[in-house]
């Protein structure tokens, strides 16, 4: 049993690699973020329990595959041991396609069931009469584009492993 709860601390362990070390990986978490936040939080759009679930599966599929590359990359760059190597250069993009293929899928099916007019139309509406608001998610959206783009080493301080 002991064997089985320290994997849960690997895996946790290989997302916060992939949180504090990707910059794709945190670009999805944070579309996620802002997606299920907004399902959730408000009620600008009506998503069924069947389209939420599509939503949900999907973004977990795009962030596992994220998951994923980054593991393939580290391994046949450590297999490759600094050397070129046309194989191990068609291994990482090939699992760079993985992740792009899903990405493209997931935004599809994401326009799908949020293409609704109406739901934007409110939302603009209610950011229109709720100022403050309006500016809270002006400042939470610049947090995160700092998150993904300087990632959470530089701005939370960079933690030394001992």
């Amino acid at each position: 049993m002991k064997r089985f709860f320290k994997s849960f601390v690997y895996a946790f362990r290989g997302v916060a690699f992939c949180i504090l070390n990707e910059r794709n990986f945190r670009v999805h978490m944070c579309f996620t973020a802002y997606m299920f936040g907004f399902l959730k939080i408000y009620d600008f759009f009506e998503v069924s329990r069947a389209e939420f679930a599509v939503l949900f599966a999907l973004c977990g599929l795009v962030m596992s595959l994220e998951a994923v590359n980054t593991a393939v990359e580290r391994a046949v760059d450590l297999a490759a041991d600094g050397k070129k190597s046309e194989l191990a250069k068609v291994a990482k993009d090939a699992a760079a396609g993985a992740v792009l293929i899903s990405a493209i899928a997931s935004v599809a099916a994401g326009i799908s069931i949020l293409l609704r007019p109406e739901a934007f139309i409110r939302m603009f509406n209610y950011y229109k009469e709720n100022i403050p608001i309006f500016i809270l998610l002006i400042a939470s959206l610049a947090f995160s584009v700092a998150f993904v783009l300087i990632g959470p080493k530089k701005i939370f301080g960079k933690r030394e492993n001992k």
